[in-house]
């Protein structure tokens, strides 16, 4: 690859040309909880609501697009955990390219739902995106299929600097942009479409902090992979950063940040909740960011804000799972065990006092063969959903106060 790369406004604007007949703006959403949260204006960038789920539709297809009469006739391979599968497999069917996808097995029955449905042809190989990307890429010295891949080219990191166009233009006013990062072809695009006409907008990438390859890439000043992720935001869990991105990213971008996996379920949680928007953990890091930091925030960063919500395929089964810890984190689930005498009427006057706290009991399990317990006591475990920290601690406080044995649950 040549020493320098270089992404230009004049690309971005020609991608934005070849998108035209077939994407239109995501919205932008003013965010009245995130604002009244933090303390300064927040607004949403909507590419949850984008073709195919997420903002990778705009650099698949202005890749694709570029391509030659007979590379579309040799066909396309791409290897992805979803959301790439999903750009490229529309992208082929929209452009009339026949397109192979390699999935890890464990990729989520949607994403890979929804890559077949557009017409793909997947395999699943190994448990890491590194094994199909080998996979990917021995398909194609075998027959001749172009890799596309999911940031490391710059038509597509053009293709994903659109989003910073319509971010311009749908707030004109903006001063911080927030973008969900993980190999980084979204956050350079939008970076260079952005600094290229407003200089003075501060431009910051979030990721997981279980996957986080920038902050030590930056630091070194090149490219680190990292050896272990263990995130639910699969769809940044990226283990290096690009080399065209990181040129851009080095350049242009002002800050990189992390956010706990806490953090994430929170962000989806109340994506879902205030905004009614579904958000998959990698396309809330950014929202997850500005909760992380509260009020501090607007210390930190002058608004208008713009947080990307980067991606909205989420398996259901998953969505639950982040909803209910979400919940919990946020202090709206509370577990204990209640210790009470072993007589008929106790379980109901511990359900009683909960009722009169307006709890709502969503288990209730009966232990008596606990070596800890007196002879004559039963432990009761208790799932009660509350309404935040305070509400549970006063649950906590007036089952003390009738002098019931609490513990954890």
């Amino acid at each position: 690859m040549p020493d320098h790369i270089d992404v230009t406004l004049e690309d971005i604007l020609a991608a934005r040309a070849v998108l035209a007949d077939v994407l239109t703006p995501t919205p932008v959403e003013f965010s009245q909880a995130l604002t009244d949260r933090t303390g300064v204006p927040v607004h949403l960038k909507c590419e949850n609501l984008q073709r195919a789920g997420s903002f990778k539709m705009r650099g698949a297809y202005t890749r694709m697009a570029r391509l030659t009469a007979a590379e579309k006739d040799r066909g396309v391979v791409a290897a992805s955990a979803g959301n790439h599968a999903q750009g490229v497999a529309l992208a082929a069917r929209l452009l009339g390219i026949e397109a192979t996808v390699y999935m890890p097995h464990g990729a989520s029955m949607p994403k890979l739902a929804a890559t077949k449905g557009y017409g793909a042809t997947v395999h699943q190989v190994g448990t890491t995106i590194d094994d199909c990307i080998e996979a990917a890429r021995a398909h194609e010295q075998e027959h001749g299929a172009v890799f596309i891949p999911p940031f490391d080219h710059p038509d597509i990191v053009a293709g994903q600097g659109t989003c910073g166009l319509e971010i311009l233009e749908q707030v004109p006013d903006v001063r911080t942009v927030l973008v969900c990062t993980g190999g980084g072809g979204l956050l350079a695009g939008i970076a260079r479409a952005v600094k290229a006409q407003r200089p003075d907008v501060r431009v910051v990438g979030v990721q997981a902090e279980e996957a986080a390859a920038w902050p030590g890439s930056l630091s070194a000043g090149h490219p680190v992979p990292v050896e272990r992720m263990t995130t639910m935001a699969d769809g940044i869990a990226v283990g290096r950063p690009g080399d065209v991105p990181f040129q851009l990213v080095s350049e242009l971008v002002d800050g990189m940040e992390t956010v706990s996996e806490s953090a994430l379920a929170r962000a989806v949680l109340l994506l879902a909740e205030r905004a009614k928007l579904v958000v998959e953990p990698a396309g809330a890091a950014a929202t997850a960011h500005l909760m992380e930091l509260g009020q501090e925030a607007a210390a930190r960063y002058e608004g208008p804000v713009v947080a990307l919500l980067s991606g909205g395929n989420i398996d259901p089964v998953l969505l639950l799972r982040i909803l209910r810890q979400g919940l919990t984190v946020a202090g709206r689930y509370l577990q204990l065990r209640v210790r009470v005498p072993d007589r008929p009427g106790a379980l109901a006057g511990v359900l009683t006092m909960l009722a009169e706290m307006t709890c709502n009991v969503l288990e209730v399990q009966h232990h008596r063969r606990d070596p800890h317990l007196k002879i004559d006591e039963v432990a009761i475990s208790l799932t009660l959903e509350t309404r935040g920290h305070e509400h549970s601690a006063q649950v906590r406080q007036a089952l003390l106060d009738r002098g019931y044995s609490v513990d954890p649950g």
